[in-house]
C-alpha cells in the first residue's frame, strides 16, 4: 500500500508496486496502444478510457480463544434493520488543510500513535527522535486492521464487546529521506554505513501490534500495560506452514530445516477468519534486501529468474542499508548473495527472501499459540485477504491480490469443507491449519464479454510443466513462484490490485486498483496495453508533470460475482463499480461513473464492508488530486455485478488509426450513494478500516501524515514540516510543532447512532 502516485513527490525508490516487474507477454486483456491526454489541460472533454472489472472479498467476524473460560458463540447476523441504504450525512467537502475533517454529527479521536508506550514501564514518547525501545512501542506507518472483541472485565473474548476489545494492526513501513528514518532520529540519521543504534530503532517499528482499547464515558482511549498488548517485529520467530515448510526454497543458515524464519515485514491489508485470528498480508517486503553486483554468476541457477521477477536484481540497493549496520545476524540477513558454498544455501542467507510474501495468521488474544506463514496461498506483494461467503458443508474461499504494476488477482479455495464447530474451536492456529494449508490456488483471467475465468496454479498444469521462463520443482515451488506460474497460464496484468472486500449480503468480490501509470494505448514492451477490464489511459498534468504522460491516473475498483455464488467456482462475471476521476472531468472517457464534486477521488486503496451496515468503506492513497485535496474515506452502497451498461471508449493512435475497447460500467452513483466522509491531514494515506460490532465506532488509521521533507536536516527545523498532525490535535508532544506521526482515529456520531446514518 506504499505511496502511489505522484512522480514528483515519490521518495521511495524502493516502492515495489510502482515497479514493473511483469515482463511476461500475457495480454492486459485486449491489448492495444497508448493514448496522450491531458486532465487540466484537457479534463474538460479531453481523451480517456475507463475499465470496469467486478472483484470482491470480505472479511468475517468471529473469535475464539484456547484460554477462554467456554466456548463463545459466533456473532450474530446483525438485523436487517441496521442495514443503510441511503446516505443522509453531510458530504465532506475536499480540503488540504493539516487536520481531519468529519461529518457534522461526528467526532474523529486520534487514540493511538507511533510510539505509544505499550507496557506500564515504557515512558511516555517525546518525540523528538530520542527515544527508544520500539519493541514496546507503537510502531510506524499504521495499516491494515481489525478489531476482536472483549468482555467488559475484559477477561475474555466476547464477539458483540463493543465497548472493550483489541486492535490488531499492521505498521507497514516508515517515512525515510534516501535510506533513514528520519523521524524516529534526532537529526534525521546517517548514511550508510548505518549505526547499529538507529537500525535497531528502524527494525521493530514494522511489524504488527495488538493493542486493547476501551470506551469510557463516551471515549476510546487505548490501555497502556494491557496483558493483551503486544508487538511482532521483523525478528520475532515466525513457523513456515503449508506445502512449502521444509522445501528447499526456505533453507537459510538460521533455519537449516526451512521450517521456521523471523517476523513480518511491510504488512499492509489484513482478514478476519471465521474462526476468529487476524490474517496480515506482506507486501513491499522485497526491496528491505540487498544483491551483491556478482550474484547472478555466484548462484548460477535458476533462483536467478525468481529474483528478478520478485524485484530483486542484482546490485539492487536495500531500502534502508540495514545489512551495512554490522555482522550479527539481524543485520546479515538483509544481504541476501550467495556467500557460502553449499548447495542447499544453510550457510547463509541466499534464500532469506523466500521467507517473505506471505499471508500470515496470529490470534490477537493468545500470545502462547505460534505465528505462522500459510504458503499455500501464494507468494506475492500481498494487500488484504478477504473471505467469501461462509457456508457449512462447502469449502472456503480466499480472495487476494498483488499490489504491483501489471500484476495479478488469486483466489485460494481450501480443501476442507466449512464446519460451522470451528467458529468457536478451542485452537484457532490449529484451525487454520485445517483450512490455509491445504488447497487449490487460481489466478484471474478476464475476458473482453464481461465473464471470466479461475485458472488453477498447480505444478500438473501443462502451461506451467512447460514453461520456458523458470522450471518448477514441485507444487511448494509454484507457490513460492507465484507470480511465474501465473506468467505461465496467461492471467490477466491488472492495475495494482489492492484490497479486496466481500459484500456480506450478496457475496460479490470487489477489488480496488489504485492507478498504473503504465497503462497506454500505444504500450513498449515494458508497458500495458489497454483491455476492458482495465480500459483507461490518460493523462494529468499535475501527477505526470509537464508533459502529462498518460496513465490510468486515479484508479478503478472492479468488481465480480462468482457462477452459481459459489466460492468454489471457476468462471466469474465482472463489471466496474466505480471508476476514479476528477468531478468536471470528461464522462465519456474519464469520468465514468459521472461522480460530482461531493464524491470524486482518486487512487483507490483501502476497501472494507460493514458487516452492519453493509456500506462500503474507499480509502485512497493518492498523489494526482493532491493539489486539490488531501487523502480521504468515501462511504457507498454499492449495487450489483451488471447493473450498469456496456461502455464503448473509442481511441484514436498517433498514427491515427481508431481504437475500440468495450467495458462495463456499473450504475452511476446517486449523492445517496456514495458522499465523501473524511478528509485526512497533508500528505497522509487513509488506509487500515474496522468498526466496534454495534457499528457504532469506525476505526481508520491515518499513515504517514506530513512523510515528505526537501531534506534530512529539515528535521531539526519543524517550520518546514508539511504536517504537524496528530500533536496539532493535542495528541502527544509537541503540540503545533510536533513531528508528525502515523495514528488511528476513533470515530464515533454524537448521538451515538450507527456511523453513516
Amino acid at each position: 500500500m506504499n505511496r502511489s502516485a505522484d512522480p514528483a513527490v515519490q521518495h521511495d525508490a524502493f516502492s515495489h508496486d510502482d515497479a514493473d516487474l511483469n515482463t511476461s507477454g500475457n495480454p492486459s486483456f485486449n491489448e492495444v496502444l497508448d493514448s496522450r491526454v491531458s486532465r487540466r489541460s484537457m479534463l474538460r472533454g479531453g481523451v480517456g478510457t475507463a475499465a470496469t472489472a467486478v472483484l470482491g472479498s470480505w472479511t468475517l467476524a468471529g473469535c475464539g480463544g484456547s484460554d477462554d473460560p467456554a466456548p463463545v458463540a459466533p456473532a450474530p447476523v446483525p438485523p436487517a434493520s441496521t442495514t443503510i441504504d441511503t446516505l443522509s450525512f453531510t458530504p465532506v467537502p475536499k480540503s488540504i488543510a493539516d487536520t481531519v475533517l468529519v461529518p457534522t454529527g461526528y467526532t474523529a479521536t486520534p487514540i493511538y500513535a507511533l510510539g505509544d508506550p505499550l507496557t506500564a514501564t515504557t515512558p511516555a514518547y517525546k518525540n523528538d527522535g530520542t527515544d527508544t525501545d520500539f519493541e514496546n512501542r507503537a510502531g510506524d506507518h499504521h495499516d491494515g486492521m481489525e478489531y476482536f472483541g472483549l468482555n467488559a472485565a475484559g477477561t475474555a473474548r466476547d464477539p458483540q464487546g463493543s465497548t472493550r476489545g483489541l486492535l490488531a494492526m499492521n505498521h507497514e513501513a516508515t517515512s525515510q529521506r534516501d535510506v533513514r528514518s528520519y523521524f524516529i532520529h534526532p537529526t534525521g540519521g546517517t548514511l550508510n554505513p548505518r549505526p547499529a543504534a538507529e537500525a535497531d530503532k528502524e527494525i521493530p517499528i514494522h511489524g504488527l501490534s495488538v493493542v486493547e482499547v476501551s470506551k469510557t464515558g463516551g471515549t476510546w482511549g487505548y490501555v497502556q500495560g494491557s496483558a493483551y498488548n503486544r508487538r511482532v517485529t521483523p525478528l520475532t520467530p515466525v513457523q513456515i506452514a503449508g506445502p512449502a515448510r521444509g522445501n528447499a526454497l526456505l533453507k537459510t543458515v538460521y533455519s537449516v530445516d526451512g521450517t521456521t524464519t523471523r517476523g513480518t515485514l511491510n504488512n499492509c491489508g489484513t482478514g478476519y477468519t471465521p474462526w476468529g485470528t487476524f490474517l496480515t498480508g506482506e507486501e513491499n517486503w522485497a526491496g528491505y534486501f540487498t544483491r551483491g553486483a556478482a550474484d547472478n554468476a555466484a548462484r548460477g541457477d535458476k533462483s536467478v529468474a525468481s529474483l528478478n521477477r520478485y524485484g530483486r536484481a542484482q546490485g539492487a540497493a536495500s531500502r534502508h542499508g540495514w545489512e551495512t549496520a554490522g555482522a550479527a545476524t539481524q543485520y546479515a540477513r538483509w544481504n541476501i548473495s550467495k556467500t557460502g558454498t553449499s548447495t542447499d544455501g544453510t550457510d547463509d542467507y541466499r534464500n532469506e527472501l523466500n521467507g517473505f510474501g506471505y499471508i500470515v495468521e496470529m490470534d490477537a488474544y493468545d500470545k502462547t499459540l505460534p505465528i505462522k506463514k500459510r504458503t499455500a496461498l501464494g507468494r506475492f506483494a500481498h494487500e488484504s485477504a478477504s473471505f467469501g461467503k461462509v457456508v457449512a458443508g462447502k469449502p472456503l474461499a480466499v480472495y487476494q491480490g498483488d499490489d504491483s504494476r501489471g500484476e495479478y488477482i488469486y483466489k485460494f479455495v481450501s480443501t476442507a469443507l466449512w464446519d460451522a464447530a470451528d467458529a468457536t474451536a478451542a485452537n484457532r492456529i490449529a484451525t487454520g491449519d485445517k483450512y490455509l494449508d491445504n488447497g487449490k490456488l487460481y489466478v484471474a483471467k478476464f475476458a473482453a464479454d464481461g465473464t471470466g475465468s479461475w485458472i488453477e496454479l498447480a505444478v500438473g498444469n501443462p502451461l506451467i510443466a512447460a514453461y520456458a521462463t523458470y522450471t518448477f520443482a514441485d507444487q511448494a515451488d509454484v507457490l513460492v513462484n507465484a507470480r511465474l506460474a501465473a506468467d505461465a497460464v496467461g492471467a490477466t496484468k491488472m492495475d495494482r490490485p489492492e484490497w479486496c472486500a466481500v459484500h456480506p449480503t450478496t457475496g460479490e468480490i470487489y477489488y480496488t486498483l489504485t492507478n498504473n501509470s503504465n497503462r497506454k494505448l500505444e504500450p513498449t514492451p515494458a508497458q500495458f496495453g489497454l483491455d476492458a477490464a482495465n480500459p483507461r489511459a490518460y493523462s494529468d498534468s499535475f501527477a505526470g508533470g509537464a508533459a502529462g504522460a498518460p496513465g490510468n491516473i486515479n484508479g478503478h475498483i472492479i468488481r465480480m460475482a462468482e457462477v452459481g455464488g459459489e466460492s468454489a467456482a471457476t468462471a466469474f462475471t465482472w463489471d466496474v463499480y466505480l471508476f476514479g476521476a476528477q468531478a468536471d472531468a470528461d464522462t465519456a472517457k474519464i469520468n465514468l461513473s459521472a461522480l460530482t464534486a461531493d464524491q470524486d477521488f482518486s487512487s483507490p486503496d483501502g476497501l472494507w464492508f460493514s458487516p452492519t451496515t453493509k456500506l462500503c468503506w474507499i480509502q485512497t492513497d493518492d498523489g494526482a488530486y493532491t493539489d486539490v485535496t488531501n487523502c480521504m474515506m468515501l462511504l457507498g452502497v454499492p449495487g450489483k455485478v451488471g447493473d450498469g451498461v456496456k461502455t464503448t471508449l473509442s481511441y484514436t493512435t498517433a498514427a491515427g488509426a481508431a481504437v475500440n475497447v468495450d467495458t462495463y460500467v456499473g450504475k452511476k452513483p446517486t449523492p445517496t450513494t456514495l458522499r465523501r466522509f473524511l478528509v485526512g491531514p497533508v500528505d497522509c494515506e487513509l488506509t487500515g478500516c474496522t468498526e466496534t460490532p454495534d457499528g457504532k465506532t469506525v476505526f481508520a488509521n491515518i499513515q504517514h501524515p506530513g512523510e515528505t521533507l526537501a531534506a534530512v536536516a529539515d528535521v531539526t527545523d519543524p517550520s518546514k514540516y508539511l504536517s504537524h498532525w496528530p500533536g496539532n490535535a493535542g495528541y502527544g508532544a509537541g503540540g503545533a510543532t510536533a513531528r508528525p506521526r502515523s495514528a488511528t482515529l476513533a470515530i464515533t456520531k454524537n448521538d451515538g447512532g450507527l456511523i453513516g446514518s
